[in-house]
């Protein structure tokens, strides 16, 4: 066969390729796959789909009359309604959500990344005997913490400190690879549930509904990046490593030294290692801050569970050229999760007074972690 021949036999084929293809996704349309919106249905919850399910099937851990399930899926109607009043881009539609107590378990008997510590520091066999004065009085400090409910003054800086140093030169990989083996242990105040497992299953389902619109949705978590990264590795949630956010340590190259990063050159032999240095503690108006300075653009959904957050969820509703919200969990469950009924009210005090959306752990969601979790 000639090269002329061969051409043009491959030319056609590939027409005929891109032409099936094209009657494909004119029958997914046809069809309505995907997200598409009814204009005029007087219902929110019913008025978008998500594959073959209505948005009320899509937050399907969400009881039916719970509020903020309401305001948000009539948000959502809002802002993808193409030459709406409302509508936003989909470059623009941003979602930052907190994480611990948002949409992982917060108190076990504390932060995930404050019990890492204490196992580092005062259980772990090949380091405690290596753990520096500074390291175990942090440590106890969260000990104290945990048995009286009273932090000591510094204590989130400190732990940032002490956790930078105790994991000190371990490459990244190094560190997911011990962040897993600590997701591996029992939650103890859980029957059914590791470390590793506490995901808030309704809360999971809003990240997919939002991803299903066209949001992009970040992490900004007060908890170190890299644990925050390896808590998400291999999980439900969905949300690739550049979109998490966190508190800050330092990376080196293993042979650098003090020399100045501008000085030194990284070569062929070099990888990368904790430096052992903390950086910042990404809470309050430090959240803000680094939302302009990662995403660069102003968000249009947030959703916090405390004061931490106030100041992320006051950016994102304050002065925003788009239709915004501000969402806060509020810790009212006692029964099936480690909640606190006086947090909550104050919460629900917080979202009275700055307008934002109070989500009722105890009455809004039909479960917390899902079939065969119990709290002891």
């Amino acid at each position: 066969m000639s090269k002329k021949t061969n051409a043009t036999t491959k030319w056609k084929v590939s027409t005929i390729v891109v032409s099936c293809l094209l009657a494909a996704v004119s029958t997914c349309y046809g069809l309505g796959v995907g997200w598409k919106q009814s204009v005029g249905n007087d219902n929110p919850s019913q008025s978008q789909t998500f594959g073959n399910q209505s948005a009320e099937e899509a937050l399907s851990l969400w009881t039916k009359d719970a509020e903020a399930k309401e305001k948000l899926v009539s948000y959502m109607t809002a802002v993808t309604e193409e030459g709406g009043a409302d509508y936003i881009p989909p470059e623009n539609r941003i979602a930052v959500f907190d994480l611990d107590g948002t949409l992982f378990c917060e108190t076990d008997p504390n932060y995930f990344d404050y019990t890492l510590l204490v196992h580092r520091v005062l259980e772990d066999p090949d380091y405690k005997d290596k753990a520096s004065d500074f390291e175990k009085e942090t440590a106890e400090k969260i000990v104290t913490l945990n048995e009286t409910g009273k932090a000591a003054k510094g204590l989130e800086v400190d732990h940032g400190k002490a956790i930078a140093s105790a994991f000190k030169g371990m490459t990244v990989g190094e560190f997911n690879d011990y962040i897993q083996q600590f997701k591996q242990l029992p939650m103890p105040s859980y029957d059914g549930m590791k470390r590793g497992k506490g995901w808030y299953q309704p809360m999971l389902q809003i990240v997919d509904y939002l991803q299903a619109n066209d949001f992009t949705v970040y992490i900004v978590s007060g908890t170190d990046r890299f644990i925050v990264r390896g808590i998400v590795y291999h999980s439900p949630l969905h949300v690739p490593n550049r979109q998490i956010i966190g508190s800050d340590e330092t990376l080196v190259a293993p042979d650098q030294g003090d020399t100045d990063g501008l000085s030194y050159v990284y070569d062929d032999d070099d990888k990368l290692v904790l430096g052992g240095d903390f950086v910042v503690k990404n809470l309050k108006m430090n959240k803000v801050t680094v939302i302009a300075q990662e995403i660069g653009v102003q968000p249009v959904l947030s959703f916090g569970n405390s004061t931490g957050d106030a100041s992320m969820a006051e950016y994102v509703t304050s002065n925003n050229p788009y239709k915004s919200l501000a969402f806060m969990l509020c810790c009212d469950d006692t029964e099936r999760e480690n909640g606190s009924q006086e947090k909550a009210d104050k919460m629900f005090s917080l979202c009275e007074e700055f307008d934002w959306v109070p989500i009722s752990m105890k009455n809004d969601w039909t479960t917390i972690y899902g079939d065969g979790v119990t709290k002891k």
